[in-house]
């Protein structure tokens, strides 16, 4: 089963091992929305992050993971549920073109006053947790190196990330080395014997790294992610977890929209439907297109449809 995200843990409880790979759940996303490659990639890049580290909440809520850019990409933006639910866009700078070549740096901070935000929102029934904004400037030539510096000096969290995304796939693997909360990391010693001593939790960290540093974006986005994981970590003991779903998922409905259209009022939608002869509504977030005739928006405000057909159906 694709879209899926595996979590394994160390036997000592030091370290943390994640691994997301997306297909059917990040096509859906990109259906509505066409993005130049490079935006394309960072979008995809971003989305993979925000599951491996929404995974990790704890509270009901959305982590929301956004890149704020002066150059020709103005915004990129990607929300995680705690439920591991979903949606992303982007949006590029009017007058501006997205060069083959771009990268992090040069479409986002080509005047040094890109940020990196984190929110994390709470549903309002949690209880206990507060919404949070975090923002740094940034740092890095990459989505994962962003986040590293981020996760370091924010959440003082050594953590690694792979990411990477093309037009089928967004795939990401953490490592994140986890507080010593007091004896599960310590080796016992033994003066007396010549066994081995049970690596601390800063050689199974370095060990764990050296593992890794031979992955490669191309091994994310075509294997599957066993297949990954035991490449890697084969010599490992790991701790696995059951695997969670990740689903795409953006609120907009036609429901919705024809509420929104209501609240514009009557007048105002009869003046676009005489000007343009229909109504087209973009999801902001998805780019799902709406399409309201002048039958539709008539029956908007009579509470019928004089077309006899269901709600959802659009006339030509």
């Amino acid at each position: 089963m694709n879209d899926l995200l595996k979590k394994y843990l160390l036997p000592d409880h030091s370290t943390r091992v994640q691994i997301v790979r997306l297909e059917q759940a990040w096509q859906v996303g990109l259906a509505h929305q066409s993005y130049p490659v490079p935006v394309q990639r960072l979008l995809g890049e971003l989305v993979a992050a925000s599951v491996l580290l929404a995974s990790n909440l704890k509270f009901d809520g959305s982590l929301i993971l956004q890149l704020q850019g002066d150059g020709p990409v103005a915004l990129v933006v990607v929300e995680c549920t705690s439920e591991l639910n979903i949606r992303a866009t982007a949006t590029l700078r009017d007058g501006h073109t997205v060069p083959d070549s771009g990268t992090l740096q040069t479409l986002l901070n080509s005047q040094g006053q890109g940020r990196f935000i984190v929110v994390l929102d709470p549903n309002q029934k949690t209880q206990g947790f507060q919404p949070y904004q975090g923002v740094v400037p940034l740092e890095g030539d990459s989505v994962a190196q962003v986040l590293e510096h981020y996760m370091a000096s924010s959440e003082q969290l050594d953590t690694r990330l792979w990411l990477t995304a093309d037009a089928q796939h967004a795939a990401g693997m953490l490592l994140q080395r986890l507080p010593d909360h007091g004896g599960l990391h310590q080796p016992q010693a033994k003066p007396d014997t010549q066994e081995a001593t049970t690596p601390t939790a800063a050689e199974t960290w370095e060990r764990l790294l050296h593992l890794s540093a031979t992955l490669k974006q191309t091994e994310l986005l075509e294997l599957d992610s066993d297949t990954v994981i035991h490449r890697l970590f084969w010599q490992e003991d790991l701790l696995t977890f059951d695997p969670q779903p990740v689903a795409w998922h953006c609120p907009c409905t036609r429901e919705r929209v024809a509420q929104m259209l209501q609240n514009l009022g009557q007048s105002e939608v009869d003046s676009i439907v005489q000007e343009r002869g229909s109504v087209e509504i973009v999801c902001n977030f998805c780019g799902k297109p709406y399409h309201f005739d002048a039958v539709d928006c008539t029956g908007l405000f009579t509470g019928a449809t004089q077309t006899g057909l269901p709600p959802d159906a659009t006339v030509h």
